[in-house]
This record gives structure tokens, sequence and C-alpha cells, in this order.
């Protein structure tokens, strides 16, 4: 019987069986992470500013990506049109409705600002695109991949709204807008969850880290439904305020709600943001794949919890 129950121990072990060792078995592939973010940091593009030719471009294939994988438009088209920019510019929004017939009455958002700067007014070595690669096709592309996964397993028992944000770089006027607008509609949000800058790993105990850290216990309920060292602090994220300099923010200002944004840029392990260099050729999609992949059963325990587990700290 000892000998028994010690071979169940170690199978057990094998398999991974501890109640804090999420098993996902879908793979993300990398091959299809470097697709997304190449097109995303094209030249075809030409920077995506918000209201150009470029980002029009970027918004149909992320609609596209929300119809081939079963994202339903969250308004009457996946456009959300801005309201407080100049040009015509669209957030792109799809949702999925949750399969518990009370908790999918409560959302989870999941985004990421697919605009960037555009074209530069001195080119350098020849170049005045700046692609945004890190900033932030990255982020756009772990979400398009999030989507993909959630598309194919509809394993969320909460609805979940997927948002690529325009105008971030215009003062996040697309998550203020789609905020404003979500609040007047007595949006039921349980929390916010935003992808800025993944494209570099950095080089620290731990993957990534999250803004307004001491905000809400996301962070560690994040390492717990990784079951890993996976967000940790940064004090950058203090010092240069980036709880408030992505599309989080407004969610947070809205709602009162945990709205915080995950990222892999730390100020020392990349040399061209805002800078026509920021480009393809220097993402680490490696990173990118891994990162995406640990990220799966964290979105997903958001998803299915049966309480609010994530709150705000007072």
């Amino acid at each position: 019987m000892i000998k028994k129950i010690v071979s169940l121990f170690f199978l057990c072990a094998l398999v991974s069986c501890k109640s804090n060792s999420p098993v996902v078995a879908y793979k993300v592939e990398q091959q299809s992470v470097a697709k997304t973010l190449e097109f995303l940091a094209s030249d075809e593009l030409q920077g995506r500013a918000a209201g150009s030719p470029g980002i029009d471009k970027a918004a149909q294939y992320l609609e596209k990506v929300f119809s081939e994988n079963s994202i339903k438009p969250y308004f009457s088209t996946y456009k959300d049109t801005l309201s407080n920019y100049p040009k015509t510019t669209y957030n792109i929004v799809g949702y999925l409705e949750g399969t518990d017939p009370k908790l999918k009455k409560e959302f989870v958002v999941v985004g990421a600002h697919y605009d960037h700067i555009g074209l530069a007014e001195k080119a350098i070595d020849g170049d005045n695109i700046n692609n945004g690669a890190n900033d932030n096709a990255s982020g756009t592309t772990a979400v398009t991949e999030i989507v993909k996964y959630f598309g194919k397993t509809k394993s969320n028992k909460r609805s979940i709204l997927f948002v690529f944000f325009s105008a971030e770089e215009e003062g996040l006027l697309g998550s203020k807008h789609l905020a404003k607008k979500l609040k007047e509609k007595n949006f039921n949000i349980y929390t916010m969850l935003n992808f800025e800058m993944i494209g570099v790993p950095m080089k620290r105990d731990f993957t990534a880290y999250i803004t307004g850290y001491g905000k809400s216990n996301m962070a560690s309920k994040f390492n717990e439904y990784s079951g890993k060292n996976l967000i940790g602090f940064v004090q950058q994220e203090l010092t240069y305020r980036l709880f408030m300099a992505s599309d989080n923010y407004p969610f947070f200002t809205e709602f009162n709600i945990p709205a915080q944004t995950v990222c892999t840029f730390d100020f020392e392990n990349f040399d061209y943001y805002h800078q026509v260099q920021d480009e393809f050729k220097l993402m680490d999609t490696a990173h990118m794949t891994s990162f995406i992949q640990d990220m799966l059963p964290v979105i997903e325990k958001m998803a299915n919890t049966s309480t609010k587990e994530i709150t705000l700290k007072k």
C-alpha cells in the first residue's frame, strides 16, 4: 500500500496535479505570433497613425481576426468610431459571450492599442516610418492570440470584451471614448487587462510587470493563476506614472475597478521608444510566444472564478 501511495505521489508530480499549476493543452504558435506582428509593423501600414490609411488597413486585419474566430461585434459592427478625435478612426471591439447563465452578465475587458505615431518629420538612414513594432504591435499581437484561444475553446464563464484601441498616442482617446460610452450604458465590468510593449524580454526573475502594482491584488493573483513568478514590480512604473499612461486608466477612472497594464519594456531593454528603429526585426517572438502562453490560464481564470477575486486595495 505504501509503495502504491508513493507511486501515485510521483505520478501526480509528473502530471502537475497541484491545484495552482494550470493545464492548457492549447499551444500558441510562434509562427502565428510573428506573422501578425510583422504585418502590423510593416512599412505598408506607414506607422498606423490614428485616422490614416495605414491604421485602416490594420483595422481591417483585426476585424478579420475577430470574424475568423467567432468573436461577435459588440456594437452594430466591429468599428467603434471615436467621438473625440477630429479624423475618422475606430476602436475595433468584439465580444465572446460567457457560458454561465449568471456570470456571463459580467465582463472581463482585454485590450491593446493598435495605433502608433505614423511618419517621422526627419528620416534616419533614409527611413521615416515609425513602425511601432514594440509600441504597440506587440501588445496587439498578444490580444489576437488570446482571441484565437478563446474563439477555439469557448472556455469563459464570464463574457469577454476584446478591444483594439485607436488614438492612444493622441492621449488615450480611444479608451476614453469607449470607457465613457460603456459607463453610460451601465456596462457590467469586473476587471480590465491591457497589453503594452511586450516585444522584448527583461533581465529579471519575473517575466512582466504590471502598472499600478500597489493598487490591487492583480499581480499576486496572476502569479497564483499562472503557477509561477510571472508578474513583478519595477520602480519605473511609479517613477514615470505608467498606470496613467495607457488604455487601462480610463477604465479605472470611469468604473473604479482593477484596470491595469502588463508590459515587458523596463527602460533598460529597448532603446528605440518612439523612434523609426522600432521594427519587427528587433522583436523577440519566442519571448512573446512564451509570455502569451503563460497568460492564457491567467485570463481563463479571471473569466471563470465564481467570485471577483481581483480587487482594489483600500
